[in-house]
C-alpha cells in the first residue's frame, strides 16, 4: 500500500472533536456528584432541624466557604490535568489556602479556648461519624468524576486520581453540612479534612489504574 493511500485510509474514519468535551463531562459529574450526596444527606441523615437559623450566622457561612473553595480549586486542578501537559495551574494555591485559613482559624479558636474544653472542642458531638459519613456520601461522586476523566486523556495519572478524589470528597463534604451540627472550626479542620482526605487518597491510587489509556 502507498504512503498516501494508508493516510487517506486512516484519514477517512476522523470525526470532529468536541471542543466543549472537557466542560460538558465535568458540567454532568459535579451536577450528579452535588444532587446525589444532596439527596442522601436528605434521605437518609436528614437536614438539621434549625438550618433556617443557622444560615443567617457568618459562621455557617464560612463552614460553606471551606468545602466550596476546595471543591472549585480541585476542579479547577482536575480539569486541567485531563488535558495531556497541561500543569495544576493557580487551583493548588485555592486548596492550599483553604486548608491554612481553616488551620489558621482553629489554631486561634484553639488558643482562645480554656485549656479543659480544647478536645471537646476539636472532638465535637459527632467526630465517630464525620469522616465516615463524608466518605460515604463521596462515593456517587468518585464514580462520576472518574466517569469524566475516563473519556478524556491524563497523563499524571496519580495526581489527577487525587484531585479527582478530592473534589469528590469536597462536594460530599458540601452537602454534608446541610446535616453536620458541628460549629466550632477546629472540627472543621480535623474531621471535614480526614472525611476528604479519604477520597482523596483512595482516587490517587487508583488512578494509576481507572485513568490509564
Amino acid at each position: 500500500m502507498k504512503t498516501d493511500d494508508f493516510i487517506n485510509m486512516l484519514a477517512s474514519g476522523a470525526i470532529p472533536v468536541d471542543r466543549y468535551a472537557l466542560a460538558k463531562r465535568f458540567s454532568v459529574a459535579v451536577l450528579v456528584s452535588l444532587v446525589t450526596a444532596t439527596l442522601l444527606v436528605m434521605v437518609i441523615l436528614g437536614v438539621r432541624s434549625d438550618l433556617s437559623t443557622v444560615a443567617t450566622t457568618p459562621i455557617f457561612w464560612a463552614k460553606i466557604a471551606f468545602p466550596l473553595c476546595l471543591m472549585i480549586g480541585a476542579l479547577s486542578v482536575v480539569m486541567r490535568l485531563a488535558i495531556p501537559g497541561k500543569t495544576p495551574g493557580s487551583g493548588k494555591l485555592l486548596i492550599f489556602t483553604a486548608v491554612a485559613a481553616v488551620w489558621a482559624g482553629a489554631i486561634y479558636v484553639l488558643m482562645s479556648s480554656a485549656p479543659d474544653v480544647r478536645v471537646a472542642v476539636i472532638l465535637g458531638k459527632t467526630w465517630r461519624v464525620c469522616a465516615l459519613n463524608i466518605t460515604l456520601l463521596s462515593i456517587p461522586g468518585f464514580i462520576a468524576v472518574f466517569w469524566a476523566l475516563r473519556g478524556l486523556a491524563p497523563t499524571c495519572l496519580t495526581l489527577t486520581g487525587a484531585c479527582g478524589g478530592l473534589l469528590a470528597g469536597a462536594m460530599a463534604t458540601l452537602a454534608y453540612c446541610l446535616h453536620c451540627p458541628e460549629m466550632e472550626v477546629p472540627f472543621w479542620g480535623a474531621w471535614y479534612l480526614l472525611g476528604m482526605l479519604v477520597p482523596t487518597v483512595i482516587g490517587a491510587l487508583l488512578g494509576q489504574r481507572w485513568l490509564r489509556w
